[in-house]
């Protein structure tokens, strides 16, 4: 009985570390003392180097970002008062995967209940724009233990399924959120950023403040894009509230693909009544939090429990981001207030109006769900 004690403290060291601790456990000296991950070299050669203001972090350089062209001084100016919509879907059957070759006229589009009239349609395959949003912190990716041990297999394993043609940045946060790579197609640079995840620094996870700060980096980015959310959900002190956070990433409108963390371990704990009622609270609310931001960006949430279920994780993300039908309509209502209009993608029959049945080629109809975003904020008069 002593030796199935002990096992099971060992097991659980790497999950509640936080809770039974005061203090956490530090990595190695550096003169930043906001570091997510180990600095490279260069960072501790310099000792005068001042760590950078988190308010004046800069928006993260790509070539997919769109570039504010002035006009010269006296040359005419042409503005339209009609503005567009555009909003990715993607229609996926009960085991993930992309339904196509649904005809335009089986979609409908509400936006605050009113139908819309869809302007042009787009289906087909482009490659992915993704950022990896890692958590590392001391709080439960300590080094050596179970989580630290999937947060890198997670992280590796969904950098191998990219493709030559995907653009990936890696950002980790604990306590602020750190650009370890910028976006590349070169996956040696993506290698070499997840590298740097071995001594976290703090035991802070602030999931809000890093969420908002990577969807507002890249809200102006082009093409299909995403970001992938490795994290247990736990939020210790971000300086945004949930529903601060909610709101702004609804604006933002950047699809959140959130694979939940330490599913396992915390199941087993609770079996084995290492886990009390408040941390069981707490990770039931970071589950729904997680499923919250995935669900309103038209994204997904994913909470694997064995490692084998990160490949088929990873194949629906891709399988829903390189796979997506383009609608864009001019809204019924053109006001520039800046309000936020609820979105509703459906898939109906024409002829009754009635939701579409589809089938599969045996001719057996298959569930399906839709994802698209759940609103976006209307612009503003200009002034």
């Amino acid at each position: 009985m002593q030796g199935l004690k002990v096992g099971i403290a060992v097991l659980t060291a790497g999950l509640f570390a936080s809770l039974a601790i005061a203090v956490a456990q530090e990595g190695p000296t550096s003169d930043s003392s906001e570091t997510v991950a180990k600095p490279h070299k260069k960072d501790t050669e310099n000792p005068s180097a001042k760590p950078s203001d988190n308010t004046q972090l800069p928006k993260i350089p790509s070539k997919f970002e769109k570039k504010n062209n002035e006009p010269a001084e006296g040359t005419p100016t042409f503005r339209s008062d009609v503005f567009t919509v555009s909003v990715d879907v993607s229609v996926l059957d009960n085991k993930g995967h992309f339904i196509p070759n649904i005809p335009k006229g089986n979609f409908r589009v509400l936006e605050d209940s009113a139908p819309q009239k869809i302007e042009t349609f787009a289906a087909g395959e482009a490659p992915m724009t993704v950022c990896l949003l890692i958590e590392f912190s001391n709080l439960f990716q300590q080094y050596w233990t179970e989580g630290w041990y999937q947060t890198l297999t997670a992280a590796y394993g969904f950098a191998q399924t990219l493709k030559p043609d995907d653009y990936v940045a890696v950002i980790a946060y604990d306590m602020r959120p750190e650009i370890l790579s910028d976006f590349t197609t070169d996956r040696r640079k993506t290698y070499e950023a997840l590298s740097r995840l071995r001594i976290a620094g703090f035991s802070e996870s602030n999931l809000f403040d890093a969420l908002v700060d990577t969807e507002e980096r890249m809200e102006n980015i082009d093409g299909r894009k995403a970001i992938v959310l490795l994290a247990s959900g736990r939020d210790t002190f971000s300086k945004l509230t949930f529903d601060k956070a909610r709101k702004r990433i609804q604006e933002a409108g950047v699809p959140i693909y959130a694979v939940g963390l330490l599913q396992a371990l915390r199941e087993m704990a609770d079996a084995y009544g290492a886990m009390g009622p408040i941390s069981r609270m707490d990770f039931l609310q970071a589950d729904n939090e997680m499923k919250t931001f995935a669900k309103e960006t038209g994204g997904q949430s994913y909470f694997p429990r064995f490692y084998g279920e990160f490949p088929s994780i990873y194949h629906s993300i891709s399988d829903s981001l390189r796979n997506e039908y383009t609608l864009t309509y001019h809204p019924v209502n053109q006001a520039r207030d800046g309000s936020y209009r609820k979105i509703k993608v459906e898939l109906v029959n024409p002829a009754t109006n009635e939701p579409l049945r589809v089938v599969d080629e045996k001719g057996k109809p298959i569930k399906y769900q839709i994802l698209a975003k759940a609103g976006y904020k209307a612009p503003r008069q200009v002034e």
